[in-house]
């Protein structure tokens, strides 16, 4: 904008940005133990849930002691665990791993549920709005706010009613500044306000850890005929359609009412720059095994996002002067067990604690790492950086790591994901073997219609691109635009530019929040920023 605007500014005690299970279960807890502490929880969807998406199998222990209730009075999705089934996939067929290693190992689903976070997180807040938490879907914080002392002193909702070129419009409202004695980052996987702050305040290298590293998950909720779905069936597979040098895997859960949920993970650490992980996925439901499933079923909803898989080595300092982050924003999600639900409510839980009983945020960091939650990370530490030496060396590490709990006298590295990606010459593509398909959806932008998104075309685009002539310059030659292979809703497109060349387009209103692009760019120059608040997704019970 032109000029400095002034700003409404809010107080609190306690300011939580993101109303996903890491912040409501802090906020949840710092009220169950401190009632007069004044706290806010913002949420950048239309409605707390909107931009929920996971596997998602919980594992009810953490949730159980925060609210022992919740068995009884929850009447969302719960399908209790039935039966696990793993398997490597070939592309034809498939071998089932034993049960014995199954049930020795982290993806054993004995007592765990399927639910639906979507579902879950609406009825945590409404726990915490009978607490006296204020809840505030629709505002996106989009900056830091600090004080004199470069301590971090709140957050700056975004502003609304801004033109495509940033400048206000008729309907302009400069979003408000909230300060708060603390506050809590839980924005999720590569969360726009944690990538600051771990920059501003060194927290990586203040205990020395690895780069992040992320998995590009999809999820799809299909109604299916009668007599197809054995509900609280769960099953994982790896192997084809990827190949071995590539980390990823499908999950298929079994829900009640004919439905289930079929969905595919990527690591972004791949290599190819032609992999599409959207098309590995669709690959996957029509293997011979899976389609038989799924056909004449119908896709009720779709969503895509990324899954923070760099665990122990990759956690950044989670505290700081004013402030501390939870949950997926930090890193806690269990990348072998394939689940970070349990994780982030232990890590929302443990910060609620922390500050009731210090009231400050220093400190929290080493509180995290001689906890139960941390522990769980450092047993499985291994299995994810495995793979980047095969599919099969990675079989062996599990199994390995499953036996002997991490007890192991190494630890595997993680590097930042794009500079796995290797150029055009230097890579020859394997042959998939991929098949012609025959299921929906038929693209990525018909896939796009089932996450619901609402977006405001004329709103700045928020994805921001430093130099786009990289794109039709040394992008095109060097990796083949790969923006347009790795993002799951088709935003970006390299168009003709009516000179004889061609120019990059970002079709903002497709964008499911998923920060593949902030992950994966060769040349680190896309940003993901939060758009409007209440734009984006909105999923429908996944």
């Amino acid at each position: 904008m032109s000029e400095a605007i002034e700003r409404e500014v809010m107080e609190y005690d306690v300011v939580i940005v993101g109303a996903g299970p890491a912040g409501l279960a802090c906020a949840i807890r710092l009220k169950q133990l401190k009632s007069d502490l004044n706290i806010c929880v913002l949420e950048k969807a239309s409605a707390v849930g909107a931009h929920s998406l996971s596997g998602a199998v919980l594992e009810p222990a953490p949730l159980e002691k925060l609210l022992p209730e919740w068995r009884a009075e929850y009447t969302g999705m719960k399908v209790p665990a039935a039966e696990d089934d793993v398997r490597l996939m070939t592309k034809t067929g498939s071998y089932k791993l034993p049960n014995w290693a199954v049930n020795l190992s982290p993806m054993n689903n004995h007592g765990n549920f399927i639910i639906s976070l979507g579902q879950l997180t609406p009825w945590l807040a409404q726990k915490a709005e009978a607490l006296g938490v204020d809840i505030f879907p629709g505002y996106a914080a989009a900056a830091v706010v600090y004080d004199d002392n470069g301590a971090v002193k709140g957050v700056q909702i975004g502003d609304m009613g801004l033109e495509r070129n940033g400048e206000p419009g008729p309907n302009f409202t400069p979003g408000i500044e909230i300060h708060a004695g603390t506050t809590v980052i839980a924005e999720g996987s590569r969360g726009s306000l944690a990538k600051q702050l771990i920059k501003q305040f060194d927290l990586r290298e203040k205990v020395k850890a690895d780069p992040p590293t992320f998995g590009l998950g999809f999820k799809e909720l299909w109604q299916l005929p009668p007599g197809r779905v054995t509900p609280g069936r769960i099953e994982h597979a790896f192997g084809w359609p990827l190949d071995t040098k590539t980390y990823g895997g499908s999950f298929l859960y079994h829900l009640d009412g004919d439905r289930v949920y079929v969905g595919y993970v990527v690591g972004l650490n791949y290599k190819d720059p032609r992999l599409k992980p959207f098309e590995a996925f669709q690959q996957f439901k029509n293997h011979p095994r899976i389609e038989p499933l799924l056909e004449g079923g119908e896709i009720l909803s779709a969503g895509a996002r990324t899954i923070a898989a760099g665990g122990y080595q990759s956690l950044p300092q989670l505290d700081m002067p004013g402030a501390l982050i939870v949950g997926d924003a930090g890193g806690t999600l269990n990348v072998f067990k394939i689940k970070g639900i349990h994780q982030a409510i232990r890590s929302g839980v443990l910060a609620a604690e922390h500050l009731a009983e210090k009231g400050r945020s220093e400190g929290f960091d080493a509180r995290w790492r001689a906890s139960d939650g941390h522990a769980e990370l450092r047993s499985v530490r291994n299995f994810k950086p495995a793979f980047k030496k095969g599919l099969y060396f990675a079989m062996a590490n599990g199994g390995l790591e499953s036996l002997l709990k991490g007890h192991v006298p190494w630890t595997l590295k993680n590097t930042p994901d794009w500079s796995a990606l290797e150029k055009l010459g230097d890579y020859a593509s394997p042959d998939r073997q991929w098949i012609d398909r025959t299921l929906p959806p038929r693209d990525r932008l018909a896939s796009v219609f089932f996450a619901g998104n609402v977006h405001d075309e004329a709103q700045p685009i928020h994805l921001k691109v430093a130099d786009t002539s990289i794109c039709a310059t040394r992008c095109v030659v060097e990796y083949g635009n790969p923006c347009e292979n790795f993002c799951p809703a088709g935003v970006y497109e390299m168009v003709p530019d009516g000179a004889g060349g061609k120019r990059l387009q970002i079709n903002s209103a497709n964008c499911v929040h998923c920060k593949a692009c902030d992950i994966k760019d060769p040349y680190e120059i896309i940003t993901w920023t939060t758009p409007e608040g209440g734009s984006g997704p909105n999923y429908q019970n996944l």
